[in-house]
């Protein structure tokens, strides 16, 4: 099971995977299962708003679901926010639960928030 970060959907939509490790992408492609917190979604949706990304976030969650497989995560929200709790190195509520919910499932998580690779061993970037 491989989770993925907010902007490694955005570049996924984009086609823009350069920047990321091989490591990265082939755990992607490899995966046969692809996930996202739902909070992916909210901030994909906040990013659009403030004009950062073109499309809607559940436009590219439907692109990719097609695309690559990828599927919202269902643990239970109650389950993740107690996770979250634990997650104090960082103020950032999206990263504190994309992060806990990578952790609950025991999965990989791609991305490139160096934050992120400090305090989760199973970061890829």
């Amino acid at each position: 099971m491989v989770y993925l970060d907010t902007h490694v959907v955005a570049a996924l939509d984009r086609r823009e995977l350069d920047s990321f490790s091989r490591r990265a992408i082939e755990a992607i492609e490899r995966a046969d299962d692809i996930r996202i917190s739902p909070m992916v979604v909210l901030e994909l949706e906040y990013l659009r708003q403030i004009k950062r990304i073109k499309d809607a976030a559940m436009h590219i969650v439907n692109d990719l679901s097609v695309s690559i497989g990828l599927r919202i995560c269902d643990l239970p929200f109650a389950d993740v926010a107690l996770q979250a709790v634990d997650e104090d190195w960082t103020r950032d509520p999206f990263d504190r639960i994309i992060v806990a919910q990578a952790r609950l499932a025991k999965a990989t998580l791609i991305t490139r928030d160096t934050a992120i690779h400090k305090r989760y061993d199973k970061a890829l970037d």
